[in-house]
């Protein structure tokens, strides 16, 4: 049946919505493609199921052709898998929790590892089951405590994920390339510009983990490039260990330094006060002992020390991605009071991990103490004295002090040098719309999936995940594709082909539009006709820009006076002027051909 504007079930608004912060989520629900029920949560209108539907229909396509096979799980489901694999807690207080009247706990599920794996443990016994790849596409839960940018980060999101199963770690990577080979289909199908980052497993687990992120400004991922070809997310970026310092430094001396609570201010009073001979003192030559907490899924809080170079940040991104499931952040002094050495502002290596005092019982009395890998073996330092105005110098790293191990703490920089020698790296931001994780045994392990090997033996499954944020692309693919006037829809996406408006006010000018939208119908294209008759050519012509159809047909003016039709292409702004005997053949090849391009 032809979709016709004055029964379509579509309100278009003039003015952004007040909490829309970016393009697409102004112009979604200005469009009437999503309309707001809460923060984070939003509601699918006609025009917006279109969209979605075109756009998991090219997901499809492209799994199915990858050789995965569809199942759909709930949404809701029972505590107990995600307890055996810990998730329960791990997943913190992002997880929906429920009880039903049975006093059973349940939840609404952020991802389906759990399932996919007792799924398969249910069906398959034997090697010559697999390999095996399932996907779905399903709604899934997260309680974000900022939802913002309308679909781009949401508390309810539409996501393909997928999970494959094999006997071993060959199997693994043949799947694994299988699907990354699938994803790229699927964002070039879509003109989707992506760039494949090396990323962390998280929560997830897993080894090799690679996200898919569509570069774009207002991306709350971060990532870097070289010009050699490194890409990684900025939590993924390692640190080149620095050649250990062959230096001879003086023995280790404690300074007065008043007033020197800040970096800066501790670097002129040492070249005012302490000068150096060769040059001068740089935040460079600071070491800064930053206390941290770990805030693990339990509530438990653990208090430790990052050394970081005095000329950087603390990156809390990067910490929280090399100590997930915990969340990071920067300790209280309540943190601090169990910790009689630890002076606020003058922390130094010697009262922390292996330097601190030991108690009774030979235990340190410190908080743990972690370098940031820039910190060279052999190097000195202007470090915290431990006690108020008081600073060390010539601190030396390996002589004087030593450290439980090292965490990527220190923000990357535009500039650092690639982990790969592939030359300095560039910041970009971009969206995450894509991650595939080879999880390797973990669930399945947890879980007790097993086959029978070739051999009769029991071996655990190895596993792969795959996911793409479906609801998140089409929020993408509406920050790449509009303009100050609306909404220009790919058209592999596009909710219609085709926007067919009447323009003219006598009954032989709707009738003729009539009979253009319909010949296009027939034609196999979806087109949606404005046939309101007391509305104005200005406002139909604002509504066609704002909902963003690649093509729209105007029969007006033109059609009375000269017998002719106009074809716009929303893309390029390219008007055509197209004889009504015959317009619609012209018309439907015209767009067919845009469509198979």
């Amino acid at each position: 049946m032809l979709a016709q504007m004055s029964s379509y079930f579509v309100r278009t608004l003039r003015e952004d919505p007040a909490d829309a912060e970016v393009a697409s989520h102004k112009l979604l629900v200005r469009a009437g493609y999503i309309r707001r029920v809460a923060p984070g949560i939003y509601t699918w209108l006609p025009l917006g199921i279109r969209v979605l539907r075109k756009l998991e229909k090219v997901v499809r396509e492209e799994m199915d052709r990858a050789g995965a096979q569809e199942v759909l799980f709930p949404a809701l489901l029972p505590k107990e898998p995600y307890e055996a694999t810990g998730r329960w807690e791990e997943y913190g207080p992002n997880l929906f929790r429920l009880s039903d009247r049975k006093d059973a706990q349940m939840l609404l599920a952020p991802t389906h590892e759990e399932m996919f794996t007792l799924l398969v443990k249910d069906l398959y016994s034997s090697y010559k089951d697999l390999p095996a790849i399932l996907y779905q596409i399903q709604t899934k839960y997260r309680d974000e405590a900022r939802p913002r940018a309308g679909l781009i980060r949401g508390r309810e999101f539409v996501m393909k994920d997928a999970y494959s199963f094999n006997i071993d770690d060959d199997g693994l990577d043949d799947s694994y390339e299988v699907m990354r080979k699938a994803y790229q289909r699927i964002f070039e199908r879509l003109n989707l510009p992506y760039v494949i980052c090396s990323a962390m497993s998280g929560p997830m687990g897993g080894s090799r983990s690679e996200e898919f992120l569509f570069p774009c400004q207002i991306g709350e991922d971060t990532f870097v490039r070289s010009q050699g070809g490194f890409a990684a997310n900025v939590e993924a970026v390692t640190t080149p260990r620095p050649d250990p310092v062959t230096q001879e430094f003086s023995p280790a001396h404690l300074e007065e330094t008043p007033d020197c609570g800040t970096i800066a201010a501790l670097v002129d009073f040492s070249n005012e006060h302490l000068p150096r001979a060769d040059r001068k003192w740089q935040a460079s030559d600071t070491l800064k002992s930053v206390a941290l907490t770990a805030v693990h899924p339990d509530g438990g809080r653990e208090v430790f020390v990052i050394g970081i170079p005095g000329d950087r940040e603390v990156d809390l991104r990067r910490v929280e991605a090399a100590l997930s499931p915990a969340e990071i952040e920067f300790a209280t002094e309540a943190d601090l009071a169990a910790f009689e050495n630890i002076v606020p502002g003058y922390i130094g290596p010697s009262v922390c991990g292996p330097n601190a005092p030991k108690d009774a019982e030979g235990n340190s009395t410190g908080p743990k103490y972690y370098l940031d890998p820039h910190v060279a073996q052999g190097s000195g330092w202007i470090t915290g004295g431990n006690q108020k105005d008081h600073h060390f110098y010539d601190f030396v790293y390996g002589r004087d002090f030593d450290a439980d191990g090292f965490l990527e703490a220190s923000e990357v920089r535009e500039g650092d040098q690639a982990p790969d020698g592939s030359g300095p790296l560039e910041l970009a931001r971009g969206i995450e719309i894509g991650h595939i994780f080879q999880l390797g045994r973990k669930y399945a392990k947890a879980l007790d999936l097993t086959v029978l090997d070739q051999n009769g033996k029991s071996q655990v499954v190895t596993m792969g995940s795959y996911g793409i944020g479906v609801s998140r692309v089409l929020a993408a693919m509406a920050e790449i594709g509009h303009d100050e006037a609306g909404l220009v829809w790919n058209p592999v996406i596009a909710p219609f082909d085709v926007h067919v408006l009447a323009t003219g006010r006598h009954a032989d000018v709707f009738d003729a539009a009539a009979e253009v939208a319909r010949g296009l119908e027939s034609c196999g294209l979806d087109v949606i006709y404005d046939d309101r008759k007391k509305v104005s050519a200005g406002v139909k012509f604002k509504d066609s820009e704002l909902l963003g159809m690649p093509f729209s047909v105007v029969v007006g003016r033109d059609f009375e006076n000269e017998g002719v039709v106009e074809l716009r292409n929303r893309a390029t702004g390219e008007r055509t002027r197209v004889p009504f005997d015959g317009a619609v053949d012209k018309i439907a090849y015209t767009i067919v051909s845009a469509k198979e391009d």
